[in-house]
């Protein structure tokens, strides 16, 4: 377990004369904006969900590779107008979403990081970031890259953990997994029981718990090869 403390990871906690002096000083190398959404998760998971689970996992990685990783704020409200019919949801318009995102990125570019992974924790945001990264990646000409928590796992090492044999699905089996496993109080055990969805019942802390770890590692390996320079995104040519 890392002593490392989330204020010494998070950006939001730096002071400005503490942030200069560790970029100024070489040692921030990475940075990693954890994107997602508020939305309803059936009747059993907390509507925080998805940017809860996306940023425990960039805290994570950013803990293993202290020093020289920082997380920026959550982008907690996603693109999730397909939810909307469930009052509570919150949704931004791809166009609207997409331009902040871009700024995010583009003040952590100035700031000094050229090793900036976006990582999403919600299926809504994937498709209107994979029609536009090309154009990203042209206007800032650094290695920012896009990908899915759940990009990292692949189907027959999560097999043994999951029951339904599918993910990450949406408030199904795995993303109630991981929610036991890393933070209970967000599900509603009696409401699982009664709801007629019935494939949440088949998930335990203690498979969350090894699919989390499975998936920490693997993004600790990706953005340390970004930091490396042995995965770099390529600046598309549009001629």
């Amino acid at each position: 377990m890392s002593d490392v403390r989330d204020e010494q990871v998070l950006v939001g906690k730096h002071t400005r004369r503490e942030f200069r002096e560790r970029m100024t000083g070489g040692e921030l190398k990475a940075c990693i904006i954890p994107v997602a959404a508020t939305e309803q998760h059936l009747e059993h998971l907390s509507m925080e969900h998805d940017w809860r689970s996306c940023m425990h996992i960039s805290v994570e990685v950013a803990k293993r590779l202290h020093p020289g990783v920082l997380v920026a704020p959550s982008m907690n409200i996603g693109i999730s107008e397909h939810h909307m019919r469930h009052p509570g949801t919150l949704s931004a318009m791809p166009g609207s979403w997409l331009a902040v995102l871009f700024d995010t990125i583009r003040s952590m570019h100035q700031a000094g990081f050229e090793h900036i992974l976006v990582l999403n924790g919600h299926g809504g945001n994937v498709a209107p970031c994979e029609g536009i990264w090309g154009q990203f990646l042209q206007r800032l000409e650094t290695n920012v890259q896009f990908h899915s928590y759940w990009d990292f796992l692949e189907d027959g090492e999560v097999a043994p953990y999951l029951e339904t044999g599918r993910f990450p699905g949406h408030a199904q089996e795995f993303e109630t997994a991981f929610a036991l496993a890393v933070f209970p109080e967000n599900v509603r055990q009696d409401a699982m029981e009664d709801q007629e969805d019935r494939e949440p019942l088949a998930a335990t802390a203690e498979n969350g718990a090894a699919m989390v770890e499975l998936i920490v590692t693997r993004v600790t390996d990706h953005v340390q090869a970004m930091i490396d320079g042995d995965n770099v995104a390529r600046v598309p040519d549009f001629h």
